[in-house]
């Protein structure tokens, strides 16, 4: 049963509701046409890590995925217990020479995770492939799944927040 309360809380909050709808709907499509995001992890004080990068990357089930080498801090952060991540998406070129336009993209945060499931990282690999085919994926898309097998380079899941 629909009350006077609920419909004046449900008119009130209608506005904010289709204000974020169009929003999230952008961000989307951002995700879905970017070349590249621009990463960071959330150090445990809430700081950003000075380290960022630009990344290849697929969007698939509202996370974003990347591939990147074990050593790298990303990776490395999460062993720490550091999953937070911010995450910009466009195309700045290099992050160093970008020089903080990065920041002028669309923001979002993420909770980052390792993803070992193998049909998971052959459906990220494939995407990947028909994504960065003209950005020499015929080389990096071998040495991508090899080194995702012997342990070289890992998957990280950034599930995004709401």
């Amino acid at each position: 049963m629909i009350t006077r309360r609920t419909l004046v809380i449900g008119v009130a909050l209608a506005p904010a509701f289709l204000l974020h709808r169009p929003a999230r709907a952008a961000l989307e499509d951002s995700l879905q046409t970017s070349r590249l995001v621009y990463l960071t992890p959330i150090k445990s004080n809430g700081e950003e890590s000075r380290c960022k990068s630009e990344i290849w990357y697929t969007y698939l089930d509202n996370s974003v995925f990347v591939v990147t080498d074990s050593g790298a801090w990303r990776a490395r952060a999460l062993g720490l217990g550091l999953n937070r991540a911010r995450i910009w998406v466009g195309e700045f070129g290099t992050w160093k020479e970008a020089d903080g336009a990065f920041r002028q993209g669309p923001e979002l945060m993420a909770t980052g995770s390792l993803e070992a499931d193998a049909e998971v990282q052959g459906r990220v690999l494939e995407a990947m492939g028909g994504k960065y085919f003209d950005d020499g994926w015929s080389k990096w898309g071998p040495k991508f799944k090899a080194s995702l097998a012997d342990g070289s380079r890992v998957m990280i899941r950034y599930a995004l927040d709401a």
